[in-house]
């Protein structure tokens, strides 16, 4: 009997839909998963008709980190982690946060530990009101990885990040829309419906304009302020040069809907 696949990849026009596939563990990860979502990165980025991705998960849950079972020490023995976060966990939190393109992120169940800050590593997180978040680490004893401690204080401040942190209690969708942690949360019905909208839209926005906004975000925190203003010069100088910001001005002079190619020239 064959295996389901690890990753489920959907090619659609001008954006992929990227699947966890492993509903049994609650999409938890092993070494196969990661490999497979690298893949499915990689194709994406490399495919030139592809302008935005989306994740979620198979079942009833969007992902929930690492499968510890992957981990069990024999009795007398210890694990010593952080190897995969060097191999897996970071490489991917990087990738996702430097992609030239959006990604947006369905989460259509529970999100914990490293799954849930790969889901707030995604540019917009849009999730079913059934959903909740989880930075379940500290019920194991350890400290929230995949970007976990540098995510928290960014989008919810000091106070909250160290109640979600050292609590690890559940967050449910609704609140963490209201807190600011995610975009949007909305009834499971349309969860589906609302998160390709939104890849619909991206797969005819100007992809350029966008990667270079991803840019301007990503390094918002570490500048000071004239940092950032010498950035934003920079690059509002290459978008110009785009054929999209051609495109958006010629379109509105003229009154109509733009037509936008994502192209860099």
């Amino acid at each position: 009997m064959t295996a389901d696949p690890p990753i489920l990849v959907d090619v659609r026009p001008g954006y992929r839909i990227i699947t966890l596939n492993r509903p049994e563990k609650l999409n938890a990860f092993n070494e196969a998963m990661h490999l497979a979502l690298r893949k499915a990165i990689d194709d994406a980025e490399a495919d030139e008709s592809c302008r935005t991705l989306m994740i979620t998960g198979a079942g009833r849950g969007f992902c929930t980190g690492q499968d510890l079972s992957d981990r069990l020490a024999k009795p007398g023995e210890s694990v010593v982690l952080g190897g995969a976060q060097e191999a897996y966990y970071n490489p991917l939190v990087r990738r996702l946060r430097s992609l030239p393109f959006p990604v947006v992120a369905a989460v259509n169940g529970v999100a914990a530990g490293a799954g849930c800050n790969i889901a707030l590593a995604c540019d917009i997180v849009i999730a079913s009101l059934k959903a909740k978040f989880i930075q379940s680490f500290a019920r194991v004893g350890l400290i929230p990885d995949s970007g976990g401690t540098w995510f928290l204080p960014r989008l919810v401040g000091d106070a909250r990040a160290r109640g979600l942190a050292l609590l690890a209690q559940d967050l449910p969708a609704d609140k963490a829309a209201d807190w600011g942690l995610i975009w949007r949360a909305v009834e499971d019905e349309v969860l589906m419906y609302e998160a390709t909208r939104i890849c619909e839209h991206f797969a005819i926005a100007p992809t350029q304009g966008l990667a270079l906004i991803k840019q301007a975000l990503n390094a918002s925190p570490m500048n000071t302020l004239d940092a950032q203003l010498d950035l934003e010069r920079d690059l509002q100088r290459a978008a110009s040069t785009t054929p999209d910001y051609v495109e958006g001005v010629r379109a509105f002079m003229e009154k109509r809907k733009a037509n936008f190619s994502g192209r860099k020239k």
